[in-house]
């Protein structure tokens, strides 16, 4: 059965709802969902690295699911929390999440009130 119709109008708010990322409405969204990181097991490493930073540290929050919304969440609640700059990226088959400074502390009670599982 094809699709012809398209929705003009309608009272009820639950099919006014659009897609955060194609900015059309639900039952006409072609977005592919992405998979969900809660349900994912893992643990992030936290370590600090100073090595070809000038002598600058950071902090390195390693083997994080390699999904970009959840990074970015999380890296702009760090930052914010931290209160100091950083950054994310996707190494390899990991996510990986940096914040300028030693924030190991700071940082392992932020990801316990997230519910993450810690090490290093």
């Amino acid at each position: 059965m094809t699709k012809d119709t398209r929705l003009v109008y309608s009272t009820d708010p639950a099919l006014n709802v659009k897609c955060r990322k194609c900015k059309e409405l639900r039952s006409e969204c072609t977005c592919v969902a992405e998979d969900n990181p809660s349900h994912y097991k893992f643990v992030a490493n936290i370590r600090m690295e100073k090595s070809g930073r000038g002598g600058k540290t950071v902090s390195v929050i390693a083997e994080l699911p390699k999904n970009e919304l959840f990074l970015k969440n999380l890296t702009t609640l760090l930052k914010k929390k931290c209160g100091s700059g950083g950054t994310y990226f996707m190494d390899g088959k990991e996510g990986v999440i940096e914040i300028q400074g030693d924030k190991r502390e700071l940082i392992r009670q932020l990801l316990a009130n997230e519910r993450i599982k810690t090490k290093g």
